[in-house]
């Protein structure tokens, strides 16, 4: 939701829904007469009431998402345990019954001819049967743009070995916040068997714009420090420079470490400024962030295995594309109303 909603200039609509021009509305407030002025003041207080009860709401959902997290977790720690190879499920457990027609549709002799492909390759080449679902986690991050967009060919050996990805939330009495958990296997890239995200959320109306207050929102975000081995954190690199001396004209080689593009600076994020003085890179850098450990949160570790399959990409393109299609339609009205109040158009046209 926009948070700059409620501030600054306004549209004013008429009862007929066409769009009258921008309307200051302190500039509207001090043309009512004083008694109706002193009225609309009352209305604003209890604003503010509602506001501060609807800040108590989402404290209560904050409570309730923590109580069913703990339901949902059991199910979750099974799904690691298939992921990773831990236990095998039974058959019953693994019954599945597609609804999708192409499947059903499909020929018998196409599935026999598979199955003899099959079988030829298996006797060439024997393999053993992999373990778990191989490069579960690593899949969802190619397949999601918001996250192989952070992704580097150097990080995709280093999350082969991410076993789950868990979210909790702040206990309570605690400030309002949640923690992106990424669990490993042990490896040889770094020792922390877990890295961590905390996302601190805010949920109660600002005291100078309490009519801006639309629900809890994320304000800050703190990483972890990961125990990379010699020679393998992947968030630097080592650069050689030459150096020649102004004077004696010899040359020498200065070696030096600069970021370097990761997945893993996702775990040394940009600090918000305490007084809300930021650059622009600084804030766009920061408000992707709260982006993304919010679709971790909301899509990613409830639905894991349907972005594994593609069948949750399918579903959020088709919901972009249902934005896109009514965005496209609000502008052609647009013009069509701009053509309308131009009058230059021939009726016999």
């Amino acid at each position: 939701m926009d948070a700059n909603k409620g501030k600054g200039d306004h549209v004013l609509q008429n009862p007929g829904g066409q769009m009258d021009r921008p309307v200051n509305f302190h500039f509207l407030e001090s043309m009512l007469p004083k008694v109706v002025k002193r009225r609309v003041h009352a209305l604003k207080r209890l604003q503010v009431q509602c506001a501060n009860i609807e800040a108590k709401f989402y404290e209560e959902v904050h409570e309730l998402e923590r109580k069913y997290a703990a339901l949902y977790q059991p199910l979750f720690d099974k799904r690691r345990d298939i992921v990773t190879g831990a236990v095998e499920p039974t058959d019953e457990e693994c019954e599945w019954h597609s609804d999708r027609e192409e499947e059903e549709e499909l020929a018998e002799e196409v599935k026999e001819k598979a199955a003899i492909e099959d079988a030829k390759k298996e006797e060439a080449t024997p393999e053993e049967d992999p373990k778990g679902i191989p490069e579960f986690w690593l899949t969802i991050f190619k397949s999601v743009d918001m996250l192989s967009d952070m992704l580097q060919e150097h990080d995709e050996p280093i999350l082969k070995h991410l076993k789950d990805i868990q979210v909790k939330f702040s206990e309570p009495g605690q400030p309002m916040s949640f923690t992106l958990e990424f669990h490993f296997e042990p490896n040889g890239y770094f020792n922390n068997a877990v890295l961590t995200k905390v996302y601190k959320m805010k949920s109660e109306p600002d005291a100078s714009d309490p009519f801006s207050f639309e629900g809890p929102e994320i304000i800050d975000c703190e990483g972890c420090q990961i125990d990379w081995h010699k020679g393998k954190d992947v968030t630097v690199k080592t650069i050689k420079k030459k150096q020649k001396h102004k004077g004696r004209g010899t040359v020498r080689t200065v070696t030096k470490q600069v970021p370097n593009d990761s997945f893993f600076n996702f775990f040394n994020p940009v600090k918000a400024s305490p007084d809300g003085e930021m650059d622009e890179d600084s804030e766009f850098t920061l408000a992707t962030d709260f982006e993304i450990g919010h679709f971790f949160r909301e899509r990613i570790v409830p639905r894991a295995v349907l972005y594994f399959t593609g069948e949750a990409l399918e579903d959020d393109e088709s919901f972009e594309e249902e934005e896109l299609e009514e965005g496209d339609e609000e502008e052609q009205d647009e013009e069509g109303d701009d053509d309308d109040d131009d009058g230059d158009c021939d009726p016999k046209a």
